[in-house]
């Protein structure tokens, strides 16, 4: 029975032996005490293949690699060395992933490899590109069409709910229960003031009836009933007008 690191290099060794798009063949040897050296150094290997778990050591010099697939780095957790140099990168957004994994690990990286395309960073270290160099690479996979639908999904709830919260308020009533305590409030303070005002006027025309019946009863003298008329008048606000 195979070990599992013996059988990832025979893969590894056959996936470049029958794949002729790969180009020429790599070396996989093993390393004391442990570990895998995977040398394709000038073999214009234009794509990498997966590398063995355990692999320590990438030698990939003046080959013919345009990319690396993303996260393929990652998957040999104990890579120690790698050789990129000499390849003709193209330095698009699908280069960011080798960009940070170089950040990430500089004391692996014998010589930084450098771009080859596209003019405006020709001949540049993939390391000097800057994050504003990748502003224009924001996913735009299925993951951030499902967001935007979702996003769209919940504004159309939020607007049918306000229509019908407003609907709902347009047509609602208020009901106004008063309880025994309220009934026992004098009748008078729930009449409009133009009642309580024809009631006071009646009052004072009562009075001046009174008044007018009275003096017909008790004749006064004529000369005391001017001084009379004035005293009602500006302590009591009543006029008399003769008829």
């Amino acid at each position: 029975m195979l070990s599992d690191p013996v059988l990832a290099r025979l893969v590894l060794w056959a996936t470049l032996q029958t794949a002729p798009s790969l180009g020429q063949a790599c070396l996989c040897t093993a390393l004391q005490p442990a570990g895998l050296l995977v040398n394709c150094t000038s073999s214009d290997l234009r794509e990498l293949p997966p590398l063995p778990s355990d692999t320590t050591e990438l030698l990939v010099r003046d080959s013919g690699l345009t990319s690396i697939p993303a996260g393929l780095f990652d998957k040999a957790a104990g890579l120690q060395s790698v050789s990129l140099a000499g390849n003709p990168f193209h330095c698009d957004c699908s280069i960011e992933y080798v960009r940070n994994w170089l950040l990430r690990n500089r004391a692996a990286v014998s010589q930084e490899p450098t771009c080859s395309s596209p003019s405006s960073v020709a001949q540049k270290a993939i390391t000097e590109l800057t994050d504003d160099y990748f502003i224009q690479c924001a996913p735009r996979g299925c993951s951030s069409i499902t967001s935007a639908v979702v996003m769209a999904v919940m504004l159309c709830c939020l607007i049918v709910l306000l229509l019908w919260s407003l609907r709902l308020a347009k047509n609602c009533t208020f009901t106004l229960n008063i309880e025994e305590k309220q009934s026992e409030l004098k009748a008078d303070g729930l009449h409009p003031l133009r009642v309580r005002q024809r009631r006071r006027l009646s009052a004072v025309n009562q009075h001046c009836q009174l008044l007018a019946d009275d003096l017909e009863r008790h004749p006064v003298n004529m000369e005391l009933l001017p001084q009379v008329l004035d005293v009602l008048h500006k302590k009591h606000n009543i006029k008399i007008k003769a008829i």
